[in-house]
Formats: structure tokens, C-alpha cells, sequence
């Protein structure tokens, strides 16, 4: 074949070429352009002139940005026509390509997308992932475009074409009024985790359903934790008046296994005009953003559970962690008048930073959740039995009682279990548990080769033994009761352990 020949069928192939491109170009543009066409139909020639305004908001403010849009659509004088964007995967968009009508990817219009949301205990709310909202009213024709989080769009975005700047920048400043004012979090206990990109996630829990008898502590020193919890916002009126500020931390400290964590529960539980917050673990590293949060959803209560995790004393390490300046950030911030309690509890008092636990204002009052007395603990053998068909001679308890000196109440309470679970072993009916089958389980339990078990229920653990961050009694109290414990003054914390 001569090179003539060769180049003339190269130049008919690339002909070919370009008349098939001529031809998808004529055949697809509307398929893949009709969401720019439909934005710049509606706007005008004029108004797509307008700059694009755009307001990230975190993700946890979905079911909240919803909840304001659908309040602003419904406002008379008002017409918004709601389209979805079809969009493949790997793409993303945003409002300016659509007004500009260029560089965009294939996209269509379609039903809108929704994402079933919490927005209360028990309900759900459908929210837009990736929609077009056409508003017409007194500011005249403008298009605002939604986008949730999603595989390839990790943020929440909303933008607006088709206003003036000001225009624009008041609309979102009333969206964000509305966020503020119909704000589904307010007065809810809130469970804070963290995705896997480490955005945080809010969840409504349950409330613990705990009383007041359910806590087994002197009752001079559940009063005095009642008083700076429950009697701050109970009194916040007449304080304010008084000149007195309402911010304040609680911290609960002691061994593992004590109930630290259970009095945190009793005290939320009762706080039920209040936003709570709870942080435990890696959580604890949003403190800042958290705080932030409740500041908006006054009055509130932040939990930070085994803080020494993150305000371990900065002599200890080689640098300082900026999650415990974040800690110190977030407690001073809040403003004196702020109805903010910090309620804070830890295996380790004597690694808390002394700019924490020193300073009133961060820390105004610490307790001491120690190992239960005799007392505390036939009472935590009655309560942890209560629904289960004990039968035992008052003998029997003083012996458990005797038996059990120096434990803690995760103990006393998978003692009850195993009783249980002996009782099931003589008859599956459950018929009684008798002291005998308690007195097995003891043994049991204080058996040399279950040293390990005792340790994971706090018994023997001497908390300035653990290691920073108290590894072995992070969790053991999750499940506790408190049981006994004294007041001590801030500036004494120091002093914990000798």
C-alpha cells in the first residue's frame, strides 16, 4: 500500500470522526445541559450576571437546614419549585457551572433525592441531597441549590444565583435564623460520635430512666452533686439577679468501676430542659465544635467522659495536646452568664492538668465516686436484684456483703448475673436464686484465675497504677452505679492519691 493511499485513508477516518462528533454534539446537548438551560431560562438574561453566594454548614445541620427551608418555602408570597439533578457518579457540581452553562457534566432533572434523617427520638425527616429550588417573590426570580453529604460531596453547601450580594447574604442570614429558632437538637440528650472523615455526627438517645433512689451515695453527697448540677438551672433567674454566674463544671472522680458514668446519666436524665451533649473516647477530640453547638441550644450540659484521655497533665509528655487546649478553650469561652454545666469524669484526677482542675470556672467542684461501703453495697445487691426472684436469708446478704469488701459495683452487679446464671444451670425455670447459688458465684469471681475478670471490674485497680488514659478502667463504670463518695475543693484535687 503506497503512502498516498495511507494518508488519504487517514484523512476519511478522521472526516468520519469529526461528522460523528458533529452529530453527538447536535443529538446530546439538551440531555446533557437541559439543568443549565433551565437555570439560565428562569433567571434572565440580567440576573445570571448576579455573583454566586454560597454558606457551608456542618453536616449534622441537614435535618436543621430542612426544617428552615421548609418553613421559609411555606411563607406567603413565596412560590418554590423543588427539581432534583441526576448526576453520575464521580462527578460534582456547582451553582456557577449551571448559570455559566459550561463545563458541566452530564446531568438530568429528576425527582429529588431525599436523605431520611432523625429529627426527633422516633422520627425522620426527609431532606434534600441534591435539588434545585426556583423561587420567585418580592426579590423577583433566583435559584438556590441544595447539596448534602454524600459519597463525592463530603460537606453541606447551600448556593444562590440571581441576587444582588446583600440580597443573597440576607437570605442565608434568615435561613440561618430559622436554623437557630426551629433547631431539632434543642432539649434533647445527644449521643456525639464521629464519622470515619472525623465530621461529627449527632444521634437522640434515649432517656437512662434513672431515679433518683437508683443512686446508691450518701445522701449528703448526691445533695451537694444535685445542688451545682440541677440547682444552677433550677435557680438561674434569681442567680443571674444576684450577679452570680450560671457556668459551672462538675467533675466526677475515682476508681474505675465505681459508677461515675452512672451518676452522669442520673443527672441528665433529670436535666430535661437542657440540650446534652455527650462525649466519649475519640469524640472527645470535638470538644471545641461541640461547645460551640450548646452555646447556640442554651441551656445546655456537655459530658466528657474519661477526660484525662485528653487533659492529661502537659509536664507528662513532650507536647502539649491540642485537644486539651481545645478543652481549656471551650470552658473558658462560655460565657459567665451562659447556662452551661461541663460534667466531666475520670479514673485519673491526679493527671488532670492543674489549669483544669485548679482554676475556678473550668472546675468549680470535684467528687470523689469511691468504693461502696457495707451499706452501699447490700444496697447494690438489692437494687441489681430487683427484678430477679432472689430468695435470700439475711445471713446470705451479710456474707455477700462481707465477701464482696473492697469491690465495686460493676462487680456487686455481674455478681447478680452469675447468680443468675448459676440458678439456670439447677433449673432452667428461673424459680429462685438462692444464696447458695450466690455464694458460688462469689467464688467463682474471686477465684485466682479470674484475677483478669476482677480487674476489668475495677476491683484492685488502683487508678494512679493505670496507664495515662486509664486503659483498664475506661469501662467498667459504663455499667456502675454510684455508691459512695466525699466533696472535695478544686484546689485539693492535686492531693488525690496522696
Amino acid at each position: 500500500m503506497s503512502d498516498q493511499a495511507t494518508a488519504d485513508e487517514a484523512r476519511e477516518f478522521a472526516a468520519a470522526f469529526r461528522d460523528f462528533m458533529d452529530w453527538v454534539n447536535a443529538t446530546v446537548p439538551r440531555e446533557r445541559n437541559e439543568v443549565s438551560a433551565l437555570v439560565r431560562e428562569f433567571l434572565g438574561t440580567e440576573r445570571v450576571r448576579h455573583s454566586v453566594v454560597s454558606r457551608d454548614l456542618p453536616p449534622f445541620e441537614h435535618v436543621n437546614l430542612q426544617t428552615a427551608v421548609d418553613a421559609w418555602s411555606a411563607q406567603p408570597g413565596r412560590t418554590v419549585d423543588v427539581r432534583g439533578i441526576a448526576m453520575p457518579p464521580h462527578f460534582t457540581i456547582e451553582l456557577q457551572q449551571l448559570v455559566v452553562g459550561e463545563h458541566t457534566p452530564p446531568l438530568q432533572l429528576t425527582a429529588p433525592g431525599l436523605a431520611d434523617l432523625p429529627n426527633g427520638p422516633g422520627s425522620t425527616l426527609g431532606c434534600l441531597k441534591l435539588a434545585l429550588l426556583l423561587v420567585t417573590d418580592a426579590d423577583g426570580p433566583y435559584v438556590v441549590l441544595i447539596q448534602g453529604p454524600g459519597e463525592h460531596h463530603q460537606g453541606l453547601e447551600i448556593e444562590i444565583a440571581g441576587l444582588p450580594v446583600a440580597a443573597a447574604q440576607r437570605l442565608l442570614a434568615e435561613l440561618d435564623r430559622l436554623r437557630a429558632e426551629v433547631n431539632v437538637y434543642r432539649g434533647h440528650l445527644l449521643d456525639v460520635s464521629l464519622d470515619p472523615m472525623g465530621r461529627i455526627s449527632l444521634a437522640f438517645a434515649a432517656p437512662p430512666g434513672i431515679g433518683r433512689d437508683d443512686v446508691v451515695l450518701p445522701d449528703s453527697v448526691l445533695a451537694r452533686v444535685e445542688r451545682h448540677a440541677l440547682g444552677v438551672a433550677a435557680h438561674r433567674d434569681a442567680l443571674l439577679c444576684a450577679g452570680q454566674h450560671l457556668k459551672r463544671g462538675l467533675l466526677l472522680y475515682g476508681p474505675p468501676g465505681t459508677g461515675k458514668t452512672h451518676t452522669t446519666r442520673y443527672l441528665v436524665g433529670q436535666m430535661t430542659d437542657c440540650t446534652r451533649l455527650v462525649l466519649t473516647g475519640r469524640t472527645l477530640v470535638a470538644v471545641g465544635a461541640v461547645t460551640d453547638l450548646a452555646r447556640a441550644l442554651l441551656p445546655a450540659v456537655i459530658v466528657l467522659e474519661d477526660v484525662d484521655l485528653v487533659a492529661e497533665e502537659r509536664s507528662h509528655g513532650p507536647a502539649s495536646s491540642p485537644v486539651l487546649f481545645d478543652l481549656l478553650d471551650a470552658m473558658d469561652g462560655a460565657a459567665p452568664d451562659a447556662d452551661v454545666l461541663f460534667l466531666l469524669t475520670t479514673n485519673r484526677a491526679d493527671l488532670l492538668e492543674p489549669a483544669l482542675a485548679a482554676r475556678p470556672g473550668r472546675v468549680d467542684v470535684a467528687v470523689e465516686i469511691a468504693l461502696p461501703d457495707a451499706a452501699a453495697r447490700e444496697r447494690l445487691l438489692h437494687l441489681y436484684g430487683h427484678n430477679v426472684p432472689m430468695t435470700l436469708t439475711a445471713e446470705d446478704v451479710t456474707l455477700a456483703v462481707e465477701r464482696t469488701d473492697g469491690t465495686t459495683a460493676s462487680f456487686i452487679k455481674e455478681l447478680i448475673r452469675r447468680s443468675v446464671l448459676e440458678s439456670l444451670q439447677d433449673d432452667p425455670a428461673l424459680t429462685a436464686v438462692t444464696g447458695a447459688h450466690l455464694a458460688r458465684a462469689l467464688d467463682d469471681l474471686l477465684d485466682t484465675a479470674q484475677a483478669v475478670t476482677r480487674t476489668l471490674l475495677g476491683v484492685g485497680v488502683d487508678p494512679a497504677s493505670l496507664p495515662a488514659g486509664g486503659a483498664l478502667g475506661a469501662s467498667p463504670g459504663r455499667a456502675g452505679w454510684a455508691s459512695s463518695g466525699r466533696l472535695i475543693t478544686a484546689q485539693r484535687i492535686r492531693r488525690y492519691n496522696g
